[in-house]
């Protein structure tokens, strides 16, 4: 059984405190360094832009969707609370656009019909073999967790090697800093580079900021003014590649803000609970000498 003296549990907040100020994200197994970015969603009141949300879906529908599926997203949760802010209409206007397979029918046949609200998005092929033929054997990921599938591998840059369970679980809880995933996306997105003198990455794409390696399958699949956007906001790569990531992570927490308005409720009740108890407390044993 460990432990925890009151030296030690300050040492470890104080390991926090230093990663907050380097102001970046260590990946846990490859020591590469990623830049906090500036979202609206961080912080334990913070919200999704449904403005961002949108144009990263756009990105998402026009560049990225061609690979990438999306497949634990229904085309109705786009208009649920807390999502894109899109009206019924324009949901099944949206789904409308894609085929999905159903059956089978009276005679045992699979068919193809068009998508309705509680469809979800269908995958640009028809399984993995398929996907992997048309891209050079590497197989897309699916993208509806992968915003909280890279943040399980991301920790603090606390200088502390092996990152431990104890100090991830107090960073959680001194900084409640959960945006690794996009983070990471945004840096990955945005991370292309020439080869340095000397390095052969042969068919592959050269990226410092990939969290396997320094190079991947997936070739830069942003530049500017690839994405029209019609609110005025900057048709750059580093726009889209924010846009695109914030709304990777409404994919894979679409209740965010439900959970941090039931969590803060429940903080300001057991604030509340602990002052009274306190005066009762003293109230009941005010009598009574001590």
């Amino acid at each position: 059984m460990i432990t925890l003296t009151k030296n030690t549990v300050c040492a470890l907040v104080a390991a926090c405190a230093l990663a907050v100020s380097a102001g970046g994200a260590m990946a846990a197994g490859g020591g590469k360094h990623y830049d906090k970015q500036d979202w609206s969603f961080s912080g334990p009141l913070g919200k999704y832009d449904k403005a961002q949300l949108q144009r990263g879906f756009q990105v998402y529908k026009e560049v990225c969707a061609s690979c990438h599926s999306l497949e634990y997203v229904a085309f109705r949760n786009l208009g649920e609370e807390g999502a894109l802010g899109y009206s019924a209409d324009q949901i099944k206007a949206l789904a409308a656009e894609y085929e999905v397979e159903d059956g089978p029918d009276d005679e045992g046949e699979m068919f193809t019909r068009p998508a309705k609200p509680f469809d979800r998005f269908p995958s640009p092929y028809p399984n993995d073999n398929a996907a992997k033929s048309a891209n050079g054997g590497a197989l897309p990921p699916d993208l509806s967790l992968i915003a909280k599938a890279r943040a399980g591998s991301m920790g603090p840059d606390t200088g502390i090697e092996p990152l431990t369970d104890l100090v991830r679980m107090v960073w959680h809880t001194v900084t409640a800093y959960q945006e690794y995933g996009p983070d990471y996306l945004y840096a990955l997105l945005t991370g292309y580079e020439e080869p340095p003198e000397g390095v052969d990455v042969g068919d592959l794409n050269y990226n410092p900021k990939f969290l396997s390696g320094d190079a991947l399958a997936m070739a830069p699949p942003l530049d500017d003014e690839l994405v029209e956007y019609s609110d005025g906001s900057p048709m750059t790569t580093e726009q889209y590649a924010k846009d695109v990531s914030a709304f990777l992570m409404w994919a894979a927490e679409p209740k965010l803000e439900e959970r941090k308005r039931v969590g803060l409720n429940a903080l300001i009740f057991l604030a509340i609970f602990a002052g009274l108890l306190y005066f009762t407390k003293k109230r009941v044993w005010s009598d009574v000498d001590h």
